[in-house]
């Protein structure tokens, strides 16, 4: 007698960075492939790139920038810089940090460093870079020096004895989605369909041809908010037809 066929559901694996949220992608990926279950795994920039090419998973939200041979790389998002400091501190004073206002300050760079801003103004910690990002943090706290960071793991690593300012001009690191150029399937164009805000019908769906990579998309920025000036529905007003004026021939 034959045995009936599995149903357990094949997973997708997706790479996870700290500091970064996927749960609106996720929702709608729940929505959209329910038989394809994700499976997180969760790795510290410096592995990102060893997960992705050792099969550990199918695609990755990653750090930017990064070493791209043999990657795919949707770029999403850039995040800005901030410094993080004591809340007694006196950069807290102001909204945001000029690099000048650094020149006083003591820089703690710990080993898994994201910013890389190799002459960032201040002075540099004279004794051994910290292992990690939250070692750097507990030196802040007890007043050492500061820490630059990319703003959301600043508010990934939120303490009540801390808090952060954005610093202008600073380097900028970004959030990709990778995979491998040789293992780009349906699954992983379906999440680059969700990330970039495609619509069901406009996906590459499972079942549609795989289009050529020459025609892909350039990668969407994020949405920006928009303040409309209270005019600006007069404009609208101002050019419909006026009353007994035919438009056309």
């Amino acid at each position: 007698m034959n045995q009936p066929a599995s149903s357990t559901p094949s997973s997708f694996r997706l790479l996870l960075v700290p500091g970064v949220n996927p749960d609106r992608w996720l929702r709608v990926w729940a929505e959209r492939l329910p038989d394809h279950p994700v499976e997180l795994v969760h790795a510290a920039p410096r592995d990102q790139l060893a997960v992705l090419h050792d099969g550990r998973a199918d695609a990755g939200l990653v750090r930017l920038p990064t070493d791209r041979t043999g990657l795919q790389v949707v770029e999403l998002w850039t995040e800005r810089t901030v410094v993080v400091v004591p809340r007694d501190h006196v950069l807290t004073v102001v909204e945001e940090v000029d690099p000048a206002d650094l020149a006083d300050e003591t820089l703690l760079v710990p080993a898994d460093d994201l910013i890389g801003w190799a002459d960032a103004p201040g002075d540099r910690f004279a004794g051994d870079p910290p292992a990690t990002t939250a070692d750097a943090l507990d030196l802040v706290a007890a007043g050492i020096g500061a820490l630059l960071l990319p703003q959301s793991l600043a508010r990934l690593h939120h303490r009540t004895d801390l808090t952060y300012r954005p610093v202008r001009d600073a380097p900028t690191t970004g959030v990709g989605l990778a995979w491998l150029r040789w293992s780009d399937d349906e699954l992983v164009q379906e999440l680059v369909g969700i990330v970039r805000g495609r619509t069901a019908g406009s996906s590459r769906g499972r079942g549609e041809q795989t289009l050529p990579r020459t025609t892909a998309q350039p990668p969407r920025t994020a949405p920006r908010t928009v303040t409309r000036s209270r005019g600006s529905g007069e404009r609208g007003k101002a050019s419909r037809p006026r009353r007994g004026h035919r438009s056309g021939g």
